[in-house]
């Protein structure tokens, strides 16, 4: 089963999973990055700019010009449609958005802002991956 952790209460969701994968590229981890391909434009742009020092690779799937080898080497994906490369272990939502096979994770990240919207898929989202048994874990981050 995969370990399921929500982090809620999150003032801004776009920079927290900045800092996420930032440390998740610094640990060797490979992340598969699930969002509604609009919040994942925005994630793709900040991930380029949010420290002025700094750049976490990654590539989007699926994205004209994306080749095979280049999915297979980035460390972050982004996947706007479709499965994950079999290589990302851990998962991370955005805004509460619904994973189509969970079990694929060893572990996935729930990121959930404070919007009532994305608690509410969050809820959503909790109450699914508990009928699935998966472990769950909650971690309050208020900003």
């Amino acid at each position: 089963m995969t370990d399921v952790a929500f982090h809620t209460g999150i003032a801004d969701p776009l920079d927290y999973a900045c800092r996420l994968l930032r440390k998740a590229y610094r640990s060797g981890a490979r992340v598969a990055v699930h969002g509604e391909p609009a919040t994942l434009d925005r994630l793709d742009q900040a991930l380029w700019t949010f420290e002025p020092l700094e750049f976490v690779p990654h590539a989007v799937l699926p994205r004209d010009g994306a080749d095979a080898q280049r999915l297979a080497l980035s460390p972050i994906v982004l996947v706007k449609d479709g499965a994950a490369p079999a290589a990302c272990r851990i998962g991370v939502t955005l805004a509460g958005h619904a994973v189509a096979d969970v079990g694929v994770f060893d572990r996935l990240i729930a990121i959930v802002g404070q919007d009532p919207e994305h608690r509410e898929a969050g809820r959503l989202r909790w109450r699914e991956y508990e009928r699935a048994g998966h472990a769950i874990t909650h971690i309050s981050k208020p900003q």
